[in-house]
């Protein structure tokens, strides 16, 4: 510091012209002037061809505040070609944020209430946003939500092909995913390297509504370079059947779905590759579906808070690079990341649902009487005794059912709920089930 006070002509001379690039480096990071993928703040783990792949985060003005900077710190950082689609054009976090519903044609705008909040943006930026526009609400396949972002959210996904394949028109791969959506980087490669990007390839978690197959977009999906090009061209030549279509329905991903169908693309059954639930949710040992997830990879999960998507960001990024291990099993998740935190045998989780939920015991009042039915029963790991509410008379005390479960999972928090798991029983399972001799893709 003294010599600096001594010299100040000289130390401004020599340091003037690095602060300025500096600035002038950051100030067109800032304004989306230079990509901001090159940064490697994280070590990234080995994802061979990912450079060929194009990912497509899609968000909404409603939320993108909240879930898109966690992937600015984490996801985005070892992703050498990305872009960001919204319905209002902003930066968050030196992210370029891309109204990808710019080039709809202007009469749809004006004639389909959809776009009422649309329209407000356009002309009042954030301030036209309204109490309502914000409140917390999903898709379910039982229906239309009345939220203006869902109701907006159907109409991006047809535009986002195009807007992808002006990005970067010689993608072999185009991986969707949302805000909410994690993906395992290394493991989505693996997957995508025994697949022929110049066939037509849509890879997504099965879902249907009416008579459409689609992947569920919350999953993420992929998507080849030949199917992308395939759907680009049948929209265009269908232009005004595909509005008509969308407006007609709730679900976009359903809409882009019946697109690829239409062109000749079919879907490729992915569960339990791609989920549509969080880790908590997740059964590795069920033996309730086609396929039993315990030897799958795990490619991606759904229904993250940013929390969540650092955790498991923070979990890759051990697994593949400290522990040096070239793929990720479901049973591997469940080794390192659920049976640990279970707890011994008799001890009892508070406010904690294990979504136990096969077997309805009927009404306990405790939750050592839950716990007995659970034991007596050889085949049961978990039990839950969680309050019910009488519809009817919403004040009244809440009653308690048992519910138990063969199959172990982590959980959610729930108040009131309280859980336990057979810990024992739940080891001897994994035992028995033993180490996987490679991954099982299909």
């Amino acid at each position: 510091m003294l010599y600096i006070a001594r010299k100040p002509r000289r130390w401004i001379t020599l340091v003037a012209p690095l602060l300025g690039f500096i600035f002038l480096l950051q100030l067109l990071t800032d304004r989306g002037l230079l990509p901001i993928h090159h940064k490697k703040r994280f070590r990234c783990p080995s994802a061979p061809g990912i450079e060929d792949v194009l990912v497509i985060l899609k968000t909404g003005v409603t939320e993108a505040r909240e879930k898109l900077p966690v992937h600015a710190r984490t996801t985005l950082n070892c992703l050498p070609n990305y872009v960001v689609f919204s319905d209002f054009e902003e930066e968050i976090e030196g992210i370029h944020v891309h109204d990808v519903l710019r080039n709809v044609d202007q009469s749809v705008k004006l004639r389909v209430p959809d776009f009422n909040m649309y329209n407000r943006l356009r002309a009042y930026g954030r301030a036209g946003l309204t109490a309502a526009d914000t409140v917390k609400e999903e898709n379910s396949p039982f229906g239309m939500p009345n939220n203006p972002g869902w109701k907006l959210d159907k109409w991006k996904f047809l535009p986002m092909v195009d807007e992808a394949l002006k990005v970067k028109p010689d993608a072999k791969w185009y991986v969707f995913m949302e805000a909410d959506t994690h993906l395992v980087w290394p493991n989505v490669m693996a997957w995508l390297s025994r697949l022929d990007p110049d066939e037509p390839h849509y890879l997504g978690t099965e879902t249907q509504i009416g008579t459409v197959l689609f992947g569920h977009g919350g999953s993420g999906f992929m998507v080849s370079h030949k199917a992308m090009r395939m759907a680009s061209e049948h929209r265009a030549n269908h232009a005004d059947e595909y509005i008509r279509f969308t407006e007609s329905q709730w679900a976009g991903d359903m809409v882009l779905g019946k697109l690829l169908s239409d062109a000749g693309v079919q879907l490729n059954f992915s569960w339990p590759l791609l989920q549509n639930a969080k880790l908590g949710e997740i059964e590795p040992l069920t033996n309730r579906f086609y396929r039993q997830p315990w030897c799958f990879p795990v490619v991606g999960y759904h229904h993250l808070d940013p929390p969540d998507v650092e955790r498991m960001w923070r979990f890759d990024q051990e697994w593949f690079i400290d522990k040096q291990n070239s793929i990720l099993l479901h049973s591997d998740v469940f080794r390192e990341r659920i049976l640990p935190v279970l707890p011994t045998d008799g001890l009892i989780w508070y406010d904690w649902d294990n979504l136990s939920g096969d077997v309805e015991e009927g009404v306990y009042t405790t939750i050592r009487d839950c716990a007995a039915v659970c034991e007596a029963r050889p085949s049961c790991s978990q039990y839950v005794l969680a309050p019910i509410k009488d519809p009817e008379h919403p004040d009244d005390e809440p009653k308690y059912e048992c519910r138990t479960f063969e199959s172990p999972r982590l959980g959610i928090r729930r108040p009131g709920a309280q859980s336990g798991w057979l810990k024992m029983r739940i080891e001897d399972k994994a035992d028995a089930k033993g180490d996987c001799s490679g991954p099982q893709w299909e």
